[in-house]
């Protein structure tokens, strides 16, 4: 009797259901917004510091982002919602102890079953770890000067 290999079309089906599953948990337990007042929710160097007069426009993120993670590719991949549709997003992977281990910039896109614009950024940091977070995942949205509510995460550490 012969078996067949399993089709890679398999793979990316589970993926798929998997990363929606998530979204939908993501979306019934996020957090309400906060304000950012601790000096670790301090813009990033670089990111610009807006003062806004004019009224929010239509496109203009709606309150309360929240991100959630998952593995992809034996990686930590972190996505979010309720970003502005369109706009640059900075994601930052950080010890505990404030120190980046992993950052990047995104652009929030549609994405259904996620509310206002959706992020996804995967990471080079493996994964899963041993239980326990020795991090957290954070996110800016540059067009609002608004940090998202902080993700723990946990960090593999090689150990040699």
């Amino acid at each position: 009797m012969h078996t067949f290999p399993r089709s890679a079309s398999r793979w990316s089906r589970r993926f798929a259901v998997t990363a929606t599953a998530l979204a939908v948990v993501g979306i019934g337990v996020a957090p309400p917004a906060t304000a950012a007042t601790a000096p670790a929710d301090a813009a990033p160097a670089g990111l610009p510091t807006q003062l806004r007069s004019a009224p929010a426009a239509a496109d203009k993120a709606p309150e309360g982002l929240y991100l959630f993670q998952y593995t992809y590719r034996s990686h930590l991949k972190i996505g979010g919602g309720n970003f502005t549709l369109g706009g640059k997003v900075y994601v930052a992977v950080k010890y505990n102890t404030g120190k980046v281990r992993y950052s990047g910039n995104v652009i929030a896109k549609t994405n259904s079953g996620v509310s206002g614009g959706a992020v996804y950024l995967e990471t080079n940091i493996s994964a899963p770890c041993a239980p326990g977070n020795n991090g957290f995942a954070q996110a800016y949205d540059y067009s609002t000067d608004t940090w998202s509510p902080k993700l723990p995460v946990a960090i593999c550490v090689r150990i040699d």
